[in-house]
């Protein structure tokens, strides 16, 4: 498979939508959707990495494509807000290199015995 950039993918977020998926939900709807969907992240991480035993439900599901869901509404909230993926993931990168450029290092609850 072909590799895809934040740009290219908010690109094709907007161009199924606007012919597949007929036009975009709302933003709070979207809002919720986002929710939902981190939900659902959340379960199968908490079965999977953590003590929470399976649900029948729960089975075929499959982490990669509950991360994609969560992607997915993601992308789209930027594109209906007008928000450029690529430039504000930059910035935060930036943003959180400058500010945080010491505070893991000297962070003793991270040092290996």
């Amino acid at each position: 498979m072909n590799e895809l950039s934040i740009e290219e993918a908010q690109k094709k977020v907007d161009e199924w939508i606007k012919t597949i998926g007929v036009r975009y939900f709302n933003e709070l709807t979207n809002l919720g959707i986002l929710m939902e969907e981190v939900g659902e992240l959340s379960r199968l991480m908490v079965r999977t990495y953590g003590e929470q035993s399976f649900k029948e439900s729960d089975k075929n599901k499959a982490l990669a494509d509950e991360m994609a869901d969560v992607l997915w509404v993601l992308i789209c909230l930027a594109n209906q807000t007008g928000v450029n993926l690529t430039e504000a993931f930059q910035q935060n990168l930036q943003k959180k290199s400058s500010r945080d450029a010491n505070r893991h290092l000297d962070n003793e609850k991270l040092k290996s015995d």
